[in-house]
This record gives structure tokens, C-alpha cells and sequence, in this order.
């Protein structure tokens, strides 16, 4: 369906041909059929496939055109932050031309700014849990004006623990038969169709290519690699791809710090975000990777969910994700609304054990590349041992262990130990270093002495 086929305001629609909606994807097409008409909706829907201007673009048409809603208010609950930010920056993109007022609210920053917003008054809210209830508690907000509300990533908020938050704030708000609500989800399990049928009037259930859980326009790739050098690899795969952008995935806040530091010292503009951040300071880090400042930005599972940059071009599991689900959230930061994009795993021994439930969660084989020789680049901090900060702030300091340590003269040398002669072990020459294997059946012999005897490759002789 075309945006210009549905019946929306007309400084809506000045707004939505500003950022370039044309077509609607399939998830906005079967939500609006609904939602315009004023119904509760409970949507399983894939990330990239555009359900935030799907809920947006029903907000501002039924403030703006429904007369029982004129006065009230959206609110839009986030699992996450950067989620609850990204939200704003859409809202404020679509409704540029409509006198709303928009705003976040969210942990982690002071709560001058946010305090004035509510004070001031504010349409449509996005935030998350801990800081709307925070304000709910000290009576500077209110829910009692509420018209639409909107629960985003449903799953993700009950797996970290927000479901008691979540009831407060419900239990908070006019009947379900005074507002509207919209529930988006990448799966519904049975504790999500609980809190749609215990807080929700009639939602009609969408569901949205359930058999299809990564979308066509990424392009996956798997090499199967050796933790010793993933480095080696993911510098070759940078210098052959040439991104604008890309966004690294890691699995521990120091394993992001170290791979940044080692991509920006063979000449990458790269940095890492961790949970360990301040907000501020996070936010600022993905202004510079949307604006082309940062060209790789290494990251946690903190990022997995609600950052989105236009037309990022390569996502990188330098780790496996141990969490089948983050596998697919992870790449779905690329080839976002229709765009195309690619995603790179690298699969070592200590995370490829995780492998088999991706694919079987995605009812795929992801294609197998085995890596030439020539793939992999010079590490020049190979050698050198990283040091990330307990807190994850300021510069993180690196040392060479190949270095030794300067004489002190004034140190006194303690004697050195002596094994009786009948304990020595002789003397062996040391062996040469194993050639890398170049044949697919040689590889895969390589990689079971890396991941054990257990090890299956997914594509066996694929070339």
C-alpha cells in the first residue's frame, strides 16, 4: 500500500515524504487497518520492518483527527534507552510539521531537562520503566491523561525484568476500554498474550512472516576461525569490505574495549559502547557512528536493540552470541526497511557451540566462507596485552609483552633457582609452526582440534 493511499493529516503526510516512506512495508500495512480505526493490536513483527513508524504514524493521526482523544497523551514504553531515544528522534522526524510536543525520559542522565518537559507539558512520551515510574511516584507525572499507549519490544522488557514495573504503571492508567493499546513483539509468547488479554480490549493478533526470522536483504556469512586469530581475520574482512560504517559485536564489555583499541591502532576511527558508559557519553558515540565520524563501533548486546543508523552497511559477531535471539537482533541493525545490508560471524572454539541453535532458531544454514591465506591481515598489536577499565571509562592502556622491562640497577637479583641435573628434562628442538590449511577437508580437520572431536561443520566441503 502507498502512504498516499491512506486518509492521514496533511502535515503528517508533508512529514512522513520528508523521510522518505513511500510504500508501506507489510507490518505498517497490516497494522494500520487496524489502529486507525481506534483498535487494540498485539504484532509480531521482526526487527527492521518498520513497526516504530507503524505505531507513530497511528499516534499523530488519532490525536490529530479523533475528537475523544483531543487533549491526551501517547505514552511509549522502551526496554532500553537508546531504544526510548531512537523513538524520539522518529517521532520528532515524522511529526516536524505538527505542534506536538515530544520528549524521553530514561535512567542514567540527570533529571533537570526531563523535570521541565513534564512540567511544561508534553504529548507524546517515550521512556523506560525505572524513570517513568520514578516520576509516576513522586506525583510530576501523570497517567491518568493517557489515550494511546504503546509497549515496544514486549519480550525483551518480561527478560529483564520489567514486568512488575510494567503492571504498576498499567494498573496506573485509564481502562483499557478509555484507551487505545499497541503491543509490538518479536515473539509472543504466553506471558506477553497474557498482559495483551489481562490489559487490552480485544487486541486483534498480528502476526508477520513468523516462518521468516531474518530478513532476505542480509547477507550472512560465516568463517570459522581460531580465538588467536579472530583479530588477524576481522582486519582483513574490514580491508576487504571497505564499510562506510559497521557496527562489532562482542560478547564481554572487555572483550569490546580491547577489540577497539586494536582496530584503532591498525588505523581504523573506531570506539567501543558498554553498558558501563554514561548516558550522555553513549549517545555521543552513536551520533559520531550515524554521522560518519566513528567507522566501526564495537559493541555489546547493548546496542542490539534500538539503535538504528541509516544504511549501516556491515554488522560484525566478532562473537557468536550465546542467545539464539540475539543472533537475529544483532544483524537486524543492517538492511533495515528494505535496504540491504551484510552480517559477518566469526565462529571460534569457545563460542561455535552456539551455532546450531542460530540456525535452527532461523531455519537456516548460514553460508560457510573458509578464509584464504591472504585474508588475513597484519595485526599490529599482536603481541601487545590490553588493560580495560573496571568501569569501562577513559583511555585503556596497553602494554607489549614483548617488551622487556628496563634494568634497574639499584633492584637486587635474586639468584636463580637451580634443578638437580638428574630433574632436567632434555633439551627438544622446537617444532615449526603448523601451516595453515588451504582445502576445505584440511580445514576442517584444522578446526576440530580447535573446537574438539564434537565439531560439525554446518557445510561440509562448501568452498
Amino acid at each position: 500500500m502507498d502512504f498516499n493511499e491512506l486518509s492521514l493529516h496533511e502535515d503528517l503526510r508533508k512529514g512522513i515524504a520528508d523521510v522518505g516512506f513511500t510504500q508501506c512495508t507489510a507490518v505498517q500495512d497490516h497494522t494500520f487497518l487496524q489502529t486507525l480505526q481506534g483498535r487494540d493490536v498485539c504484532v509480531q513483527s521482526q526487527t527492521g520492518t518498520g513497526k516504530t513508524a507503524a505505531f507513530l504514524i497511528t499516534i499523530f493521526q488519532r490525536l490529530l483527527t479523533v475528537e475523544s482523544l483531543k487533549g491526551k497523551q501517547a505514552l511509549i514504553i522502551a526496554p532500553t534507552r537508546e531504544l526510548a531515544v531512537q523513538i524520539e528522534m522518529e517521532a520528532k522526524a515524522l511529526g516536524r510539521y505538527l505542534d506536538f510536543t515530544i520528549g524521553s525520559f530514561y535512567g542514567g542522565v540527570g533529571y533537570a531537562i526531563q523535570e521541565k518537559l513534564l512540567k511544561d507539558g508534553v504529548d507524546i512520551m517515550t521512556g523506560t520503566p525505572g524513570r517513568l515510574l520514578d516520576y509516576l511516584h513522586s506525583k510530576k507525572l501523570s497517567f491518568k491523561e493517557m489515550g494511546i499507549l504503546v509497549i515496544d519490544e514486549a519480550d525483551r522488557l518480561f527478560d529483564m525484568g520489567f514486568l512488575p514495573d510494567l503492571r504498576k504503571m498499567l494498573k496506573k492508567m485509564p481502562d483499557c476500554s478509555q484507551r487505545q493499546t499497541m503491543l509490538f513483539s518479536a515473539t509472543l509468547p504466553s506471558l506477553v498474550r497474557n498482559i495483551a488479554s489481562e490489559y487490552m480490549q480485544d487486541p486483534v493478533e498480528i502476526v508477520v512472516t513468523p516462518e521468516q526470522v531474518t530478513v532476505d536483504t542480509v547477507t550472512q556469512e560465516l568463517y570459522h576461525v581460531g580465538r588467536d586469530e579472530k583479530i588477524s581475520l576481522l582486519l582483513g574482512i574490514l580491508k576487504k569490505e571497505k564499510p562506510r560504517n559497521s557496527l562489532i559485536f562482542t560478547n564481554m564489555k572487555c572483550t569490546a574495549v580491547e577489540v577497539a583499541r586494536r582496530l584503532e591502532r591498525n588505523g581504523f576511527k573506531c570506539t567501543y559502547i558498554i553498558g558501563d558508559l554514561p548516558q550522555n557519553q553513549r549517545l555521543k558515540i552513536i551520533d559520531g557512528l550515524k554521522t560518519g565520524k566513528i567507522q566501526c563501533l564495537v559493541a555489546t548486546n547493548v546496542a542490539a536493540r534500538g539503535l538504528h543508523v541509516d544504511d549501516l552497511e556491515l554488522v560484525v559477531n566478532y562473537d557468536l552470541p550465546e542467545d539464539c535471539e540475539d543472533y537475529v537482533h544483532r544483524i537486524g541493525r543492517t538492511a533495515r526497511v528494505g535496504k540491504s545490508g551484510k552480517a559477518i560471524s566469526l565462529a571460534c572454539e569457545t563460542y561455535v557451540h552456539g551455532l546450531e541453535a542460530i540456525e535452527s532458531f532461523t531455519n537456516m544454514k548460514i553460508p560457510v566462507i573458509w578464509p584464504d591465506d591472504d585474508l588475513f591481515a597484519e595485526d599490529k598489536t599482536a603481541g601487545l596485552k590490553f588493560h580495560a577499565p573496571r568501569d569501562g571509562r577513559g583511555k585503556t592502556k596497553a602494554r607489549s609483552r614483548r617488551t622487556p622491562k628496563e634494568h634497574n640497577p639499584s633492584r637486587r637479583k635474586r639468584p636463580e633457582k637451580k634443578e638437580p641435573q638428574a630433574l632436567r628434562k632434555p633439551e627438544t628442538k622446537s617444532a615449526s609452526p603448523q601451516k595453515r590449511p588451504t582445502t576445505p577437508k584440511d580445514r576442517l580437520e584444522y578446526y576440530k582440534q580447535k573446537y574438539g572431536d564434537n565439531f560439525k561443520s554446518p557445510a561440509v566441503g562448501t568452498p
